[in-house]
């Protein structure tokens, strides 16, 4: 049986050379690039400080507010050897903190094996049953202070893998400029990172010409770095993430609908959560939703995000909502014209054609 070429992971690959994968994030928030797709299919190039030209007054913009856990931790196991832990999701369901991590190695982590971090060992992991995907359970005592005190002393912030370090270790730079200035919600593993661009002079002119501010809240896991495997991408399936929208934020978002204004979504974590609300009518929960071309959008009318890596499902869903051959023109033009991808890179705004 054939495959339509959008249906195709083969469709969504580009020659991305290394050197353009950002390192580092742009001197200032707003004076990072970015790309406009106009619903004309015209493309103008300017700096993201431009953005507020590009909206117009009654447009809701709808960001993430998740604050990124220092969710990576590096020990040893008790009797000897290296262990390190990304963690995931946390057991809500139990009476103490148990959560599902990523492990390596993943064969030391064998249940009741026990595993400190910190100099002082002041963070103490006991490893549990198999979780989803070959992680595991860990269970976590610690010393004075509560659980996300004990993270901030013995945590390092996950920076995604693209983004090298020496010995892996963030700067300090990176604790700052890895949130967006207005994360406020702790539980993510990664940024939002459509959201780093934005400061607090670039709200104010957002808010000044009438543009509307709203933040809802999903947590970004690990599967947002996961690639499609997949040759036929509607095999793929999304790792579950946790979102919610607050009643009033969803009120405003309905109204803005009914009255014919504009909902943009800053980051495709945004738009994944403004989608699984209007598809299911659940504004809380867990969301795996699969963006891809076919899909019919019921909430958001544009979209900011940054530049996405080949064969990503962010590629993917950007797609559905411009047109693949739009998209991956514009990234070809990018990769031409030495825009930064990824993370800490340049941004777009999309509007469907």
């Amino acid at each position: 049986m054939g495959h339509d070429v959008d249906g195709l992971l083969s469709s969504y690959q580009f020659v991305l050379p290394p050197e353009l994968v950002a390192q580092t994030p742009a001197d200032r928030r707003d004076r990072s690039r970015l790309m406009v797709l106009a619903p004309d299919g015209t493309v103008t190039e300017g700096l993201f400080q431009s953005l507020p030209s590009h909206l117009r007054p009654g447009d809701l913009l709808v960001r993430n507010n998740t604050r990124v856990l220092p969710a990576r931790l590096i020990g040893t196991r008790r009797g000897g050897g290296k262990a390190e832990l990304l963690l995931v999701r946390r057991d809500d369901e139990f009476s103490g903190e148990r959560w599902l991590c990523m492990a390596r190695p993943a064969n030391r982590f064998k249940p009741g094996r026990v595993f400190s971090f910190g100099h002082d060992g002041g963070l103490v992991a006991t490893a549990g049953e198999r979780g989803d995907d070959g992680m595991v359970w860990v269970e976590f005592a610690w010393t004075g202070g509560t659980f996300m005190d004990a993270l901030s002393r013995y945590g390092r912030v996950p920076l995604p893998p693209y983004i090298e370090r020496p010995d892996g270790v963030p700067t300090d730079a990176d604790a700052d400029r890895y949130q967006p200035i207005y994360a406020s919600r702790p539980g993510a593993v990664a940024a939002p990172t459509a959201g780093l661009h934005f400061t607090p002079e670039l709200d104010d002119a957002l808010r000044d010409m009438g543009v509307e501010l709203a933040e809802l809240t999903l947590n970004v896991g690990p599967g947002t770095f996961r690639p499609i495997a997949e040759d036929v991408i509607q095999n793929h399936r999304m790792h579950a993430e946790w979102y919610e929208i607050p009643d009033d934020v969803w009120t405003r978002i309905q109204a803005a609908k009914a009255a014919g204004r504009r909902v943009v979504a800053v980051g495709t974590t945004s738009a994944r959560t403004l989608e699984a609300a209007g598809t299911t009518g659940r504004t809380r929960g867990w969301t795996d939703i699969f963006i891809r071309p076919g899909y019919r959008f019921a909430v958001i009318d544009g979209l900011v995000t940054n530049f996405h890596l080949p064969g990503s499902s962010l590629l993917v869903m950007i797609s559905a909502l411009a047109g693949r051959e739009r998209v991956m023109a514009a990234y070809d033009r990018a990769v031409a014209g030495g825009w930064r991808f990824y993370s800490y890179g340049d941004a777009m705004l999309i509007w469907p054609s």
